[in-house]
């Protein structure tokens, strides 16, 4: 099967998509897929050629994404939230000259900086335009590239994974299993469709089985209020801050027609799932995947919920916790997450060694620490790249911010590395407190040195109002490094040393 014959064969009175412009049945999705494929046609796309896809939340995004695949090319999903110089790298690295857009973007001096000419725009209402050729058959495999997704950069430069329609495919399709959801579904989709995540767990999820999609365009907690009654939302997909918001700020019976919430892009934590199920006694499940495994490896399952873990491997999926060599540790042990099956990308677009590298001993490398217990359960423990080295203890920043922020008045906490002469790397902590509290961080110190060992407690704390995050509710801790060596640089003392 490929991927944009999901619209195939089903109910075409069936409601598909429901957006701020209005609702599109599966027979007008079927319908429209097919005449965009053949305006791209038309304008002289082939096949494998690259195409952008650059727009928030609507319609259009499903119909344009399913368009290219049906005809030939191969969809790249942008992050709308970029900034010109940044779509262009992008359209540079994967060669696209064809550009789907909402709206016309201005890019004329980022392409001439990158050296692009010839990039083509084309708006959602002009592929509506008449089209006199039939759509052209492609020769294709389940196996070949269809969409590139680009990682979110927060370390360098994005790397465009390379995802097939089997990749897609497959990957819903455990999802679906995993978490129980069912044809007479109905997915609220806030989460941006560029990311893999949203798109997974909400769209291909969705068309697979058939579900309407409602479709939020810009993200407000109110109005995804206000879409979950009129429209009788049954799952609801967020991350880890919007389940916060729930708890905090919505009434039940605002959400009296979801049956499943779901979590992901960022972890759950094991007192926000425990807080969040006390509330709503509904099932609350959270997984773990990245863009490079379609993205969904391992999610909690209804009845089956450890609050605090990643869920047990999905269909498919294969996952071990590996050592230094490569070697497969047992449970308990820490060591880097490896994933192999039928959900992992064919590799990095123009960057064989990057890929290489992530593929060797035969499991793709996630970068990512962990364990499993003896039950089979995941748990992430931290960023590899993330993980502190002092005086060769190894010490992994999540363990030192869930003790922080257990302790009164803080809200919020990242724990990072910065170079110390004595010890290789120093351990400084960045706290943001809970609205009117203060935070005495040599008490604070006292209190950790109770809780863990006295070469994880932090050495330098910083106060801030606000933590750098991405879309998805991920910690920019490369910002922060940045943002404290500045300072650090432009004052020794700067911060609290103790």
């Amino acid at each position: 099967m490929f991927y944009d014959e999901l619209v195939k064969g089903k109910d075409p009175e069936r409601l598909a998509l429901v957006d701020a412009q209005g609702s599109v049945t599966y027979g007008e999705l079927e319908k429209r897929v097919d005449h965009w494929a053949r305006f791209l046609q038309a304008q002289g796309l082939l096949p494998g050629e690259r195409v952008g896809l650059f727009s928030r939340n609507c319609s259009g995004f499903v119909t344009a994404y399913l368009a290219v695949i049906r005809a030939g090319g191969v969809i790249v999903p942008l992050n709308f939230q970029l900034a010109p110089r940044e779509v262009a790298y992008i359209l540079k690295d994967a060669g696209i000259s064809f550009l789907i857009t909402r709206q016309p973007l201005e890019l004329k001096e980022a392409l001439a900086e990158q050296g692009l000419t010839g990039v083509r725009q084309f708006q959602y209402e002009e592929l509506d335009a008449a089209v006199d050729q039939p759509l052209r058959p492609v020769k294709r495999q389940e196996t070949d590239n269809c969409t590139i997704i680009y990682t979110s950069g927060t370390t360098g430069r994005p790397k465009g994974a390379m995802l097939t329609h089997r990749n897609l495919l497959t990957n819903a399709r455990a999802y679906v299993e995993a978490v129980g959801q069912r044809p007479e579904d109905r997915v609220l989709c806030l989460l941006p469709m560029y990311h893999c995540y949203g798109w997974t767990v909400c769209v291909t999820s969705s068309l697979l089985l058939g579900n309407p999609v409602i479709i939020q365009t810009t993200y407000n907690f109110k109005t995804a209020l206000r879409l979950v009654q009129a429209q009788k939302v049954t799952v609801f997909v967020g991350v880890p801050a919007v389940m916060e918001l729930l708890v905090d700020g919505a009434d039940l019976r605002e959400l009296e027609s979801v049956r499943l919430f779901i979590s992901g892009g960022a972890s759950l934590g094991e007192g926000l799932g425990e807080r969040f199920s006390a509330w709503c006694r509904r099932p609350l499940l959270d997984g773990y995947g990245l863009s490079e495994t379609s993205p969904v490896v391992s999610f909690n399952q209804p009845g089956h919920t450890r609050f605090g873990s990643i869920g047990l491997p999905v269909h498919g999926v294969e996952a071990a916790i590996l050592g230094p060599d490569g070697t497969v540790l047992p449970p308990g042990q820490k060591g880097e997450i490896g994933v192999r099956g039928p959900n992992v990308m064919l590799g990095y677009l123009n960057l064989p060694e990057a890929t290489e590298k992530a593929f060797r001993g035969g499991w793709f490398h996630t970068e990512d620490v962990g364990y499993f217990d003896q039950d089979g359960y995941l748990f992430l423990v931290d960023r590899l790249k993330d993980m502190i080295i002092s005086s060769g203890e190894n010490i992994y920043p999540r363990e030192v911010e869930e003790a922080i922020q257990a302790y009164p008045g803080v809200a919020e906490a990242a724990v990072i590395g910065v170079p110390d002469p004595l010890r290789g790397q120093a351990v400084a902590s960045w706290v943001v407190t809970e609205p009117g509290a203060e935070v005495d961080f040599r008490a604070l110190r006292r209190t950790l040195l109770k809780q863990i060992a006295a070469y994880k407690v932090p050495k330098k704390y910083f106060l801030t109002d606000t933590l750098p995050r991405n879309h998805l509710g991920k910690l920019l801790k490369n910002q922060l490094r940045k943002q404290t060596l500045k300072i650090l640089e432009k004052d020794r003392t700067a911060g609290r040393a103790l």
